[in-house]
């Protein structure tokens, strides 16, 4: 997604870090399936939003391999880019206090995912990100990526969603 330049200021830095603030504890603690994922905020940049989380038992899909669950692997990417529009939703309304573009997410829902898995999802760590390809005023999508900790990418996905 371009951006294009804002009508607004940027937001102002303490605006900002409360957003970043409720966002952590909504995405990284509120949500129960992210919280047993272990996941980790890495970027807010609403260009490419970052998360990552390490490997443990409870998300290995293949027990003799120790391979990240498929799964697991769709949820991550299909979370990662609601986190992603969420970015940009903020971004776009700039303007508007951080408690009140935080209400906007409340109507956001996954309506199509596609995972392609590339490769088996072996690492210590694992690093998602998502890049908004369209964000209208019904409708969002989204295309993600996940690597682990040595930069292999493991899969690949697209999405979209009802936004408002």
């Amino acid at each position: 997604m371009s951006h294009a330049p804002h009508p607004h200021p940027p937001r102002p830095a303490e605006d900002q870090q409360r957003f970043e603030q409720m966002m952590r504890e909504v995405f990284e603690q509120l949500i129960a399936f992210n919280k047993v994922i272990g996941f980790t905020i890495e970027s807010f940049d609403p260009a490419e939003p970052r998360v990552r989380f390490d490997m443990k038992p409870e998300l290995v899909g293949h027990f003799m391999y120790g391979r990240l669950h498929g799964g697991v692997i769709s949820a991550v990417l299909d979370a990662t880019a609601g986190f992603a529009l969420m970015c940009a939703i903020a971004d776009k309304h700039r303007n508007e206090p951080a408690e009140q573009v935080v209400q906007r997410f409340v109507r956001i829902g996954t309506i199509d995912l596609r995972i392609d898995f590339l490769q088996q999802g072996i690492g210590k760590c694992f690093h998602a990100a998502a890049r908004i390809t369209r964000l209208g005023g019904r409708i969002g999508s989204a295309q993600m990526t996940l690597v682990n900790d040595a930069g292999a990418l493991i899969a690949t996905g697209s999405s979209a969603y009802v936004i408002s």
